[in-house]
Order: C-alpha cells, then structure tokens, then sequence
C-alpha cells in the first residue's frame, strides 16, 4: 500500500487530540483533522508498525482509507442484523425465554467462527424453539432488541447522500421487518419462521438464506440500483457475511469475530456503526 495516498483514521471512546497529534508526527502525517467528537483523520500517513500497537493500547480504531474515497461514491449500505445494527443475538434471546439458551447460544458461537454450517446449525437452532409462542417474538423486540451506538446516525447520513439501505440477516424476518419500518430501510432479507396456531413448528418457512444467500442479495440488490458491487459497502460480525463482504467495493467488520476482522477491509471495535462514517470523506 502507498500510504502517501492515504489517511490514517483514528476513532474511539478513549481518542483525544494529544494523542492524534503524537501518532501524527510518529507516521509522518502532513496534518490532523478533527473529524468527529472522539475521531481525527491523519492526512497523508505513512504505514507505521508502532501504530498498530499504540491503537490496541489504548482501544482505539485505526484504518488506512484511500484519500479519494469518498462517501458519495457508494450507493448502497448492506448490514447484518443480529450483533451489528443490533446488540443482540435475536434467536440467543428467544432460546432464553425457551429455556435452552446456552445450547442455542454454543451452536451460534460455532457458526459465527465459521467452525460449523451456518445452515445446518441454524436449523439446529430453530428445532429447539419448537413449541415457543408468537408472543415471545414481541416480548424480544420490545424488551430486549437495542440498537447498536450509531445505528441511526448511520443510517440518517446514508440517506442524505442518496445511498440505498439494505438489511440482509440470516436471522428472522419477524425482527427484521419491523427494523425495516422503524428506520425506513429500502430493502431486507431474512429467514421467516414457521408458525403454526400460534407457536413456532421449530422448522424455517421456504428458502433458507445463508451466506451464499447473503452474497446473492447483494448482488441481485446492486444490480436493481444499476450499480456495480464495488459501489456497495457491508458490514457484517460473522463469518456468513465474508461471502457478501468479498463481493462489496468495502467491507467493515463490526465488533466481529476474528476470521471477519481478517478478511474485511476494515475493522471496528470500539467505535459505534457511525464509526463507518469517519472511514470516508
């Protein structure tokens, strides 16, 4: 990489101007803007290993971003649901109310490392709610869905430079489609459960995406929009999103598993989904 085309990103809770100013003379930046309450970009940096170990120091988010990456250039933000735009593991919360949450919650770990089928286990998954009332969905959005920091101010920023929004979760409809009318997202795809007099079968109604699935809306939804997947950014925090993210022109993994953070462009762990933000101009 040359770094003299590039930026040097810093965000986090704990970032402050003192420190951006240190790390700039420490890579050789030409100058420090402050470009958010706790974010600095280093204009023209150059790649410098004790960075790195500064930034883990003091958890903060580093990327090196292109200087002519510019956040109109994209048209579409493509996002997981569970533990990205949200805080949680929807079907974690509903095996809770079920009473099999650490057996659900082991077989979600394992997929998300990309240590087991995300498919299969997730059919796995479901089998275990069977029986489980409609009204313990609603008692999940209601009590315990949260959005994750930043999610709005993402997605409101997005809108304003005419950029598409698409939610597209190997979870379930049922939380995805209120998420869609809360936050007018422009498209989503999910899972549907099946349910039957009122209580889950344990079984998933039609096509079950996965991350094949994931990548394939991506690319079906950039092709509606008249766009190339270069134009699209994702993110994602498990390793079913690594298909979509291979697809996107840039990929962000969010507070994600390690295989994620590898493969994605960019990683974040300490800053909110706004910190997605801070990596354009």
């Amino acid at each position: 990489m040359n770094t003299a085309t590039h930026h040097l990103v810093l965000q986090g809770p704990d970032m402050q101007e003192n420190l951006a100013q240190s790390m700039a003379v420490l890579c050789g930046a030409r100058s420090v803007q402050h470009i958010g309450e706790r974010a600095f970009r280093l204009r023209e940096a150059r790649q410098r290993p004790e960075i790195v170990e500064v930034c883990r120091g003091w958890r903060i988010d580093y990327a090196y971003v292109p200087a002519t990456q510019r956040l109109d250039g994209f048209g579409l933000l493509a996002m997981d649901m569970d533990s990205t735009l949200i805080t949680i593991e929807c079907i974690d919360e509903l095996a809770d109310f079920a009473g099999v949450k650490n057996e659900v919650r082991d077989i979600t770990q394992a997929a998300m490392s990309g240590e087991i089928d995300f498919a299969e286990s997730l059919r796995r998954r479901v089998a275990l709610l069977e029986g489980l009332g409609t009204e313990t969905l609603e008692r999940v959005y209601a009590e315990r869905l949260q959005l994750s920091p930043g999610a709005e101010a993402l997605i409101a920023r997005c809108k304003e430079a005419g950029i598409k929004t698409l939610l597209v979760s190997g979870g379930f409809s049922f939380f995805v489609d209120r998420l869609k009318d809360r936050l007018g997202l422009d498209y989503t795809r999910s899972n549907t459960l099946e349910i039957r007099d009122g209580k889950l079968t344990g079984r998933l109604e039609g096509e079950l995406l996965d991350a094949r699935g994931k990548a394939a809306a991506l690319l079906k939804v950039c092709a509606e929009l008249g766009i190339a997947p270069a134009r699209a950014i994702v993110v994602g925090d498990g390793a079913n999103d690594l298909p979509m993210m291979a697809e996107a022109g840039v990929s962000v993994a969010y507070r994600a598993k390690p295989i994620v953070k590898q493969q994605a462009t960019y990683a974040l762990d300490h800053s909110g989904l706004d910190g997605v933000l801070n990596l354009f101009l």
